[in-house]
């Protein structure tokens, strides 16, 4: 019993370090968003501003005229390229799972196949194609290349796979067609699913930085991760004090589209229809 409770509290012991140094520079950055920037450079690590001050908040909200467009072109980009996601995945892991048509099997064994490439390697091919159909410097370059995602099919298809074809039945002698089957009865069942790939979709478009720097050239159509490198200083340094507020402005949506699919998450579906 002894033996059993020290790894109990050793295991908490280890659970609690981890989570204070993952937490500490989220700490840090927030409340070094209200330090000055001569504070944040002399390298105090301290959590408590000597000098609390909300310049760098007015400058983002203010002087800085394109940081409230980025946001914008963020959000839309993220929520137009997440939506389409959920569609074409969900829609392509129910037509792996459940469809019979010719060459389905060897599809499948194709898009396994591609998951093992590197994103890089597709990097200029996708320039290129971008180039040729005029999308180059568009919400459309960061969108199309991205519009599914291999893995989120893959994670559809497995989960449409033990989903009781009895449902799927029972919904057709009711009169419904394979499409109001999937769209009424399918897709709600699988909102844990959907609710998972939404967030990690969200978070890959939000947090993007490669691709709209090779695809995206006006400053206008910045996204939020791209304009954060133009807060530099006058001799060339970093505007720390402003990267910070801004760097915390940016992880809001992520922190409030995790609470709001934080109970997808939990939510256990038992598919003999059990809870």
């Amino acid at each position: 019993m002894k033996q059993k409770n020290f790894f109990k509290y050793l295991l908490y012991g280890i659970l609690i370090v981890y989570a204070v140094l993952t937490l500490y520079p989220f700490i840090w950055a927030f409340t070094a968003s209200f330090k000055p920037l001569k504070e944040i450079v002399s390298g105090d690590l301290s959590f408590i501003p000597k000098e609390f001050t909300t310049d760098a908040y007015a400058y983002i909200f203010g002087r800085s005229s394109l940081f409230s467009q980025w946001f914008i072109n963020s959000v839309i980009i993220s929520v137009i390229g997440t939506t389409v996601n959920i569609f074409l995945n969900t829609m392509a892991g129910y037509a792996l799972a459940r469809l019979s048509f010719p060459g389905r099997q060897r599809i499948f064994y194709g898009l396994l196949a591609m998951m093992m490439v590197p994103s890089q390697v597709l990097l200029i091919p996708n320039y290129l194609i971008l180039v040729n159909l005029g999308l180059l410097d568009s919400f459309g370059a960061l969108i199309i290349p991205a519009a599914i995602n291999i893995g989120n099919i893959f994670m559809m298809r497995q989960f449409f796979v033990s989903f009781p074809k009895d449902i799927e039945e029972a919904a057709s002698i009711d009169g419904l067609g394979r499409f109001q089957t999937f769209f009424k009865i399918v897709m709600p069942l699988a909102m844990p699913s959907i609710a998972t790939q939404a967030v990690f979709t969200f978070m890959g478009f939000w947090n993007e930085f490669m691709k709209p720097m090779l695809y995206i050239s006006t400053p206008s159509r910045y996204t939020l991760t791209l304009g954060l490198q133009t807060f530099q200083a006058k001799d060339g340094g970093v505007r720390w004090d402003h990267t910070m507020a801004a760097s915390i402005i940016t992880i809001i949506p992520i922190i409030a589209l995790y609470l709001i699919f934080n109970k997808y998450f939990l939510k256990g579906i038992r598919m003999d229809g059990e809870k």
